[in-house]
């Protein structure tokens, strides 16, 4: 069953740009429509039922600039129900204080304004210290953390082995849905 996805990004050095369209390629089953959050509007999201957002965390723990810049507008944007699910990039190493932060924050904001959020992954072969993106018991990040800066080699087996889980879920989803 194919479906509609909206992947929303924001990217500075490239790093989140280039996994949302290895994303896009993964899930090539489905027409998945990129947009760069810098050239994005609240009517853009309304378009999809099903969303992937893709964000960085920069420094201590800060948004990426063009998240960051579109944060109070994704206050207008109507999450109830819709199914998301967040995917970032990090540094373990420079930043292991803050590691995946900015998936962390987004993800509980969407989800405060109703989204369901789908795609956790667990938070084995990274070495950090805290991180805002975990999950209650701190076994799962709330979204795929790729480390390009430091673990580039393991991108594309994440960004594989998290294609495959959604692609199932979002099929699930819309077979119960119809």
């Amino acid at each position: 069953m194919s479906m509609k996805i909206g992947l929303f990004y924001g990217s500075t050095t490239g790093n989140t740009e280039a996994a949302a369209e290895l994303i896009q390629q993964k899930l090539s089953m489905h027409e998945v429509e990129l947009h760069d959050i810098s050239d994005a509007s609240v009517e853009d999201f309304s378009r999809y039922e099903f969303l992937i957002l893709g964000i960085s965390t920069w420094e201590y723990g800060g948004l990426q600039d063009d998240w960051q810049a579109f944060w109070e507008q994704l206050d207008k944007v109507d999450m109830e129900g819709k199914i998301v699910a967040v995917f970032g990039q990090g540094d373990q190493v420079g930043y292991d204080e803050w590691f995946q932060d900015g998936i962390g924050i987004l993800h509980d904001k969407v989800v405060e304004r109703g989204a369901v959020a789908i795609g956790y992954c667990p938070n084995k072969n990274y070495n950090f210290v805290a991180s805002l993106a975990l999950n209650e018991n701190k076994t799962e990040f709330l979204g795929l953390a790729l480390d390009d800066d430091n673990q580039p080699e393991l991108t594309e087996e994440r960004v594989d082995n998290w294609c495959v889980e959604l692609n199932v879920m979002f099929t699930d989803i819309a077979v119960a849905m119809a």
